[in-house]
């Protein structure tokens, strides 16, 4: 008897850069360019677009403000609301998906660095909210730029769950989360296939600018890697440019389970890339090398979970 053909499924999946945003940039005309990119990965037969990290507005963490609430305009209440409907609906004409990074304001009070999945019908299909929050909490008028994540917004308090979307296990990560390896490992444990990712990365890093010149190679080691040990798709989205006389990272890219990088962007301006990505892919890499349930050794990785890595000691001669 003839073992059956393995079930083809295969998505084509887009990444959706951003050039810079300008302060007094409305978000309704920011959604327009959200709107022709979105049409233009449909063109190319993207089912799936991924756009970055606050992608309706500049940074404005880099810049201080003594009252939160006068930041409220930077935030969202509601998703979608009256300047991202249009969106939305275009999606649903197109019946293409999106994730959507945006700053959400919540009805109690809670501010977070947010993404929205979007469904082949216009409708949400999940939320997440940014674990790693990097930057700092306070006024640093040393620096040419600041970098205030810590004072606008709270670490998301769910983690990193994975839905079943798009006939694939789907996680999300925005920004300094795609840095930390748990971050991949506890997607990766619940069997996640494709991760999207935005993000908005300065590449002047103040507290030591000797990093400045490795940011390129940093943004994709660690998203390669991630890839890779964990037998998964990512897809991720740059802000880039020169933002309000900040430069920011691009380097948008589709990265397939085998680490390698099978689609990136060429310019740091709006700019869309296509990939079509074989699911079963990942099965090569979880079911041999990374095959968790067999190699894994989750009893000495008790240290993982430290609030602070202590140094494990061993007396001589034992």
């Amino acid at each position: 008897m003839s073992t059956p053909p393995e079930r083809a499924r295969r998505i084509r999946l887009a990444a959706a850069q951003l050039g810079p945003i300008a302060r007094d940039e409305g978000k309704e005309d920011v959604v327009e360019r959200l709107i022709e990119l979105l049409r233009a990965g449909a063109d190319r037969g993207a089912e799936l677009v991924v756009f970055p990290e606050l992608a309706l507005t500049t940074f404005f963490p880099r810049w201080w403000t003594d009252r939160l609430h006068d930041a409220d305009h930077w935030f969202e209440t509601e998703m979608p609301g009256r300047a991202t409907k249009p969106l939305f609906d275009e999606a649903a004409e197109l019946g293409v998906g999106f994730f959507l990074g945006y700053a959400e304001l919540t009805v109690d009070g809670h501010r977070y660095n947010s993404a929205v999945l979007v469904g082949l019908d216009g409708s949400p299909v999940a939320n997440f909210r940014k674990v790693h929050i990097p930057g700092h909490e306070r006024n640093e008028p040393w620096r040419p730029f600041q970098h205030l994540e810590r004072y606008y917004f709270e670490p998301g308090p769910e983690g990193f769950p994975v839905w079943d979307a798009f006939g694939a296990r789907v996680g999300m990560m925005l920004c300094n989360d795609r840095r930390w390896p748990e971050t991949y490992r506890v997607m990766g444990l619940q069997g996640v296939e494709l991760i999207l990712c935005g993000y908005n990365t300065p590449i002047h890093y103040p507290p030591d600018p000797s990093q400045d010149v490795l940011a390129p190679f940093h943004n994709h080691l660690v998203m390669q890697a991630g890839a890779y040990q964990n037998g998964t798709w990512v897809v991720a989205a740059a802000k880039g440019g020169t933002e309000e006389g900040s430069d920011l990272l691009a380097q948008s890219a589709v990265i397939a389970p085998s680490g390698q990088i099978v689609a990136q962007a060429l310019t740091t301006g709006d700019e869309v890339v296509v990939a079509e990505c074989d699911l079963e892919w990942c099965r090569r890499y979880k079911e041999t090398l990374f095959d968790f349930a067999r190699y894994r050794r989750p009893e000495v990785y008790g240290i993982i979970t430290a609030p602070h890595g202590t140094p494990a000691t061993t007396e001589a001669g034992t």
